[in-house]
């Protein structure tokens, strides 16, 4: 049964960090709609003055947090010892589990442009409290693909067409692809039913159902076990995100999500007390 599509958004500007401008895509509001995931930010921006300022030291409860970057590199560090530069096409898959205090400071490239993204998933509360982990994945560790149709996909998190993707044992089950489908094809894709399924459109225009998608486009699908898009005069670039939802309650506050308000406020309460963090770098 091929999805419908249940709801296509634009999202918002805001502004976040230090004084950085982005576009969140879907958040805070929409959690029961798109359960596993919590957030979408697209943080593409052509002026440093837009980013430069970046994401400080702040704490990570109970979530993953990953960022794509397609331009331009991004300083991170984190409370385990990791530190180093996120570069174009690289991924940073980020366990914050029982807490992690973490920056991240973007420089853009040569043009002054930082693009990319940034996506938040949940995790269930038997796994909220397990030991943070950091997965830096590169560029040349993310296979890419050339169907025969023309369609060219980065598989970063799942499997298509035989070829897996570096980031797995995630517990949400997730699929996280690049995909550029060309002018005139139609790219179908079977899902598991049940699962959440999404498109992020971040370059050209293609059709889903009839409807025409461009850039800074999401259309979030109805269930069922395929859904299809296709470059409609032009070739469509697009995030395609997909994962097993969790179904439990959430307890939210800025950088923290827990299941219930009494973990929020021992959460708070221990970075303020400096217990925050369980496992710190050696």
């Amino acid at each position: 049964m091929r999805r419908e599509i249940k709801q296509i958004m634009k999202g918002e500007a805001v502004t976040e960090g230090a004084g950085v401008k982005l576009r969140r895509v879907f958040g805070y509001m929409d959690t029961p709609t798109f359960d596993p995931f919590l957030m979408l930010d697209d943080f593409r921006g052509d002026s440093p003055e837009d980013f430069i300022n970046g994401f400080p030291w702040h704490p990570h409860r109970g979530i993953e947090t990953i960022t794509y970057v397609t331009s331009g590199d991004v300083e991170h560090g984190d409370s385990l010892g990791n530190d180093g530069v996120i570069s174009s096409g690289d991924v940073q898959w980020m366990t914050a589990g029982s807490g992690i205090i973490h920056q991240e400071m973007p420089k853009g490239d040569d043009a002054g442009r930082m693009h990319g993204f940034q996506l938040w998933a949940n995790l269930p509360a038997r796994d909220k409290m397990m030991d943070p982990r950091y997965r830096g994945i590169t560029a040349d560790e993310i296979p890419e693909i050339t169907l025969d149709d023309g369609t060219v996909i980065k598989v970063i998190a799942g499997t298509i067409a035989n070829t897996t993707g570096p980031v797995g044992d995630i517990v949400i089950d997730p699929e996280y692809m690049d995909c550029t489908v060309p002018a005139g094809v139609e790219f179908v894709h079977p899902t598991k039913q049940g699962h959440t399924a999404f498109i992020y459109v971040i370059d050209g225009k293609g059709t889903v159902n009839g409807t025409t998608v461009e850039n800074k486009t999401l259309v979030l699908f109805d269930d069922g076990d395929e859904f299809a898009i296709s470059g409609a005069n032009e070739t469509v670039r697009f995030l395609l995100l997909t994962g097993k939802p969790l179904n439990e309650p959430i307890a939210w506050r800025g950088p923290i999500v827990m299941n219930t308000q009494e973990e929020l406020t021992l959460a708070f309460k221990e970075y303020q007390d400096g217990t925050f963090v369980k496992h710190a770098k050696p």
